[in-house]
């Protein structure tokens, strides 16, 4: 074999250990902030480590300058990791717990999230916010949150050219989403309502899993499983929403070309993305095989670890100066979001229960 050979048979290998060079500074960066973030969330209970983490990367860039040697761990953080968090995400559902919430509630449940998509888009036509962000936005406030936001991104931006949208949106759900932790509660007691149907309220109506189990263990009384499940529910939905967002994209794409051009079929989002793929898988599996607890533990943790990892990745993309650029409307949109799914959320359940 010739010296020249030689060299081509070992890029690969170069070329995948100078990737993995390029991404350690990032991502151990990232690993140690998560573990900081939890370890933290354990001196304030009800706190989510991936609140915390989102807060700590926004902390850090915007008051000091990040290696240009962690750009890419953070990057990489920020999408793969988040979405194998997404994919442990699934061993939280179980089935039967979700249809044990009568078909009445689930078809609520359908209401919020296709009411919050819908609504939140033509508002967001209204008010002249970019289509991109609007989407986000909705997805966002309707489903799971930044999960829900980094999951649609992923296939109606795949590229990465409006990535300011995603970590605008993700900013737009910490800040709506933990101000409705201490005012669901609050008006849970001024409109008198039990606590099975508060914790519905709770679950049906608040963007995070994190921000719900802060505002179901507020209101107390039972109210925070039946909160977690209605919001599980919602989270399940991700996987049907975010293959459609696919399947439009991908009509997006072929007809973005010249006319009488194809795109290439490898330029084009999958129909339902592998972490989705491996979302379900998992929700099947928690739900029809006997996970002994170790598992259960160990996903959980691994989920937390790997989410709030790539929480720090968002936060770092944060920064305050063009988070104030992009205007007003964003965070009229995402108020008036909050409202419309609090909203339907709450005529659902009264009517429901």
């Amino acid at each position: 074999m010739t010296h020249a050979q030689d060299v081509a048979t070992a890029r690969p290998e170069h070329t995948l250990l100078a990737r993995v060079r390029a991404l350690l500074p990032g991502l151990v960066l990232c690993l140690a902030a998560a573990g900081a973030s939890y370890g933290v969330s354990l001196l304030l209970p009800g706190v989510s480590p991936l609140i915390i983490a989102i807060v700590l990367g926004v902390l850090l860039a915007n008051v000091v300058r990040l290696p240009a040697a962690a750009s890419d761990g953070i990057d990489f953080s920020a999408k793969k990791l988040l979405r194998a968090g997404i994919v442990f995400l699934g061993l939280q559902l179980v089935l039967t717990d979700i249809l044990e919430l009568g078909a009445p509630m689930l078809v609520v449940i359908v209401c919020i999230v296709a009411g919050g998509l819908f609504g939140t888009v033509l508002l967001g036509k209204l008010l002249r916010v970019p289509s991109g962000l609007s989407l986000l936005i909705a997805c966002g406030f309707s489903i799971c949150g930044a999960a829900a936001v980094a999951g649609a991104a992923g296939v109606t931006d795949p590229d990465d050219e409006a990535e300011e949208d995603t970590i605008t949106a993700v900013a737009l759900v910490v800040i709506f989403g933990t101000l409705m932790i201490p005012l669901v509660p609050l008006i849970t007691d001024l409109l008198g309502l039990g606590s099975e149907t508060a914790g519905m309220w709770a679950g049906g109506s608040i963007h995070e899993i994190a921000q719900v189990v802060a505002a179901g263990g507020i209101i107390g009384g039972g109210a925070l499983t039946v909160a977690v499940i209605v919001k599980l529910a919602r989270v399940l939905l991700l996987a049907p929403v975010v293959a459609i967002l696919s399947i439009r994209q991908r009509r997006l794409s072929r007809t973005a070309g010249e006319p009488g051009q194809q795109m290439s079929h490898s330029k084009l989002p999958p129909v339902v993305p592998l972490f989705i793929i491996g979302f379900i898988a998992m929700v099947l599996l928690r739900s029809f095989i006997p996970l002994p607890d170790f598992v259960l533990t160990t996903g959980g943790l691994l989920q937390t670890g790997l989410l709030a990892a790539a929480m720090f990745g968002l936060g770092c993309g944060v920064k305050i100066r063009n988070l104030i650029k992009v205007g007003l409307k964003p965070f009229a949109l995402a108020a008036l979001s909050t409202l419309l799914v609090a909203t339907i959320a709450y005529c659902g359940v009264t009517l429901a229960g």
